[in-house]
């Protein structure tokens, strides 16, 4: 008896910080999987994949509100679910 729900898709822009316009807090519930020019990364905070780039924290250095600031990389931008295997 092993349901499974079906993932809603993938938007074209998705943020992490709930403050944005672009954050969808329902995709967070699964596993996302993010590659950049066929690496996989795992410190995006936001990505773009018409306009083909993401955000990512550089380094430790956070602005005065304790945000960390973020650097954008431009590429090709993969967007997945991870299936796991049971």
């Amino acid at each position: 008896m092993n349901q499974t729900t079906p993932t809603p898709s993938l938007p074209d822009r998705l943020s992490a910080d709930p403050r944005s316009p672009h954050h969808a807090a329902e995709l967070f519930e699964h596993d996302l999987g993010i590659r950049l020019n066929g690496k996989e990364r795992t410190d995006v905070e936001e990505y773009c994949i018409s306009e083909g780039w993401v955000k990512v924290p550089a380094g430790k250095t956070v602005d005065r509100k304790g945000k960390p600031l973020l650097i954008t990389l431009k590429g090709k931008v993969e967007v997945f679910y991870r299936v796991e295997n049971k």
